[in-house]
């Protein structure tokens, strides 16, 4: 249960009416929370993986940071050109995602990108789930945004399951 939101809603001109603008910030905001919490954990498996493959799956992890910083400033303001606060501060994040928490006994190489397999399979299916709740709210608009995040998500899962297929 969300539990660090704010009720505040703003002007916007953006012509969805108020009602669905609200339950599309809500889905927003849950996403938003995934993302925050996942580049924490991806850059925690970044700075602490160890092993053969520890320089390629370091600049790995990092990359797929870096892409979840992106996804999260385009879901951050999405909320707000609905009039919405986007709620990502790291403690709003933890309290509200749907990710499980890191595999604090990964060390090796492989432990972590499992751990992160797992976890980017979350975020990239609740996005998947998020494509169609927001078209069926008529906002194509976010729903195209999660197609967005949901490719970039697809992609890095790709990166990641390579490295234990085979």
């Amino acid at each position: 249960m969300p539990t660090a939101t704010t009720e505040v809603h703003f002007s916007s001109s953006v012509n969805l009416k108020e009602d669905t603008k609200s339950k599309v910030i809500e889905i927003l905001n849950a996403r938003l929370a995934d993302a925050v919490d996942l580049k924490t954990q991806v850059k925690h498996a970044h700075w602490n993986v160890k092993g053969l493959q520890f320089f390629q799956l370091h600049e790995l992890f990092d990359s797929i940071a870096s892409h979840l910083e992106d996804q999260s400033d385009l879901i951050a303001e999405r909320v707000t050109q609905l009039g919405g606060v986007a709620n990502g501060t790291a403690r709003q994040a933890a309290a509200d995602s749907s990710i499980k928490e890191y595999d604090f006994n990964a060390v090796k190489g492989e432990e972590h990108v499992k751990a992160l397999v797992k976890r980017l399979a979350t975020l990239a299916n609740a996005a998947r789930t998020a494509i169609d709740e927001t078209d069926k709210l008529g906002d194509k608009a976010t729903a195209d945004l999660f197609t967005e995040v949901t490719r970039a998500a697809d992609k890095d899962l790709w990166f990641l399951e390579a490295h234990i297929q085979g």
